[in-house]
């Protein structure tokens, strides 16, 4: 194998969502040939690393796993950052969001510093917030730094819908899109049973489906995330494959469409905020944000996303 075949991924934070990434990214095989954990806690990392490399015999493809540090980020293709602090009881968002921002730019100023110039792609919550301070804090260009945004909110949705409709949910093109949170939403206008429109589907009295389900299903994607925390105390097996999904079309340069969390930069007449939308993922990260072309009240809903995420970000301290 050349050296420039070389698919290099680093992740930082051994966490439940971390290693869920990690072991899906292992099972599917040929994605990277390299992955370095990274952790504050050293031992732990070195103990899933042996972990993971003990299943290694079992794995679809050879893959070199090691346990590492900050230096180890030189010549990465891709940052994966898991990491970050849980929300104390009594705390607030923004207290937690204070905290995190600390623990970011621990992170973030020494894998600059090792020289790496790959892609960031940001898992910790909340998720949008998090990329855009790690872009302020990189400086690095907007292309590359993304956020799983509403990847995995847009696969829950596909799921429903598909067996709702009866249909694979890979022939169900919808998306949710805004802030990965309580303001996401799903542009009904946008949503399509293959080429057939679900408005339409939805009007024509010959089907026995109706909007009333659309708002229920609507309502079980944003709210799901609770009920996995309720019954599980974490939600990390979805997100981790979710991860796994934006570093393959990363490294694949596959041009696919996913709704990560990308920087607007005038599209849906918005600026800087990063934020949930179908973007077009390849090597280079982020090639284009795509604009849908959402109804009024649609656009109402975008609008509010954005100022929920506006807001919460000028409250920092960076």
């Amino acid at each position: 194998m050349t050296t420039t075949d070389t698919r290099k991924v680093v992740l930082i934070g051994t966490g439940m969502v971390g290693m869920s990434f990690a072991y899906a990214l292992v099972n599917q095989g040929g994605i990277c040939n390299e992955l370095v954990l990274i952790d504050v806690n050293k031992e732990k990392a070195n103990g899933e690393a042996m972990d993971l490399n003990h299943g290694l015999a079992f794995a679809k493809s050879n893959m070199q796993i090691k346990a590492g540090d900050y230096k180890d980020c030189r010549g990465a293709d891709i940052v994966v950052i898991a990491a970050g602090v849980a929300q104390k009881e009594g705390e607030t968002r923004l207290d937690l969001l204070q905290r995190n921002v600390e623990v970011f730019r621990s992170i973030i100023t020494p894998v600059v510093k090792s020289g790496f110039d790959g892609i960031f792609l940001v898992a910790t919550n909340p998720v949008d917030i998090m990329t855009r301070v790690t872009f302020e804090l990189s400086r690095f260009g907007a292309a590359k730094v993304i956020g799983t945004g509403t990847t995995l909110d847009t696969a829950r949705l596909r799921y429903l819908l598909g067996d709702y409709f009866s249909v694979d949910p890979k022939n169900i093109h919808a998306y949710v899109i805004g802030e990965h949170g309580d303001s996401e939403f799903v542009p009904l206008s946008q949503v399509m049973l293959a080429t057939k429109s679900v408005t339409e589907i939805l009007e024509d009295k010959r089907y026995p489906y109706n909007i009333d389900e659309m708002t229920k299903i609507e309502e079980q994607v944003r709210t799901s995330a609770y009920k996995i925390i309720e019954a599980k105390k974490a939600t990390y097996y979805g997100i981790g494959m979710a991860i796994t999904r934006i570093v393959k079309a990363i490294l694949g340069d596959e041009n696919s469409v996913l709704t990560v969390s990308a920087k607007l930069s005038g599209e849906y007449g918005g600026n800087d905020v990063f934020i949930g939308v179908p973007s077009i993922i390849g090597r280079n990260g982020v090639k284009e944000v795509l604009e849908l072309s959402l109804t009024e009240e649609e656009r109402a809903k975008f609008d509010k996303s954005r100022q929920v995420l506006k807001e919460s970000f000028e409250g920092l301290k960076l």
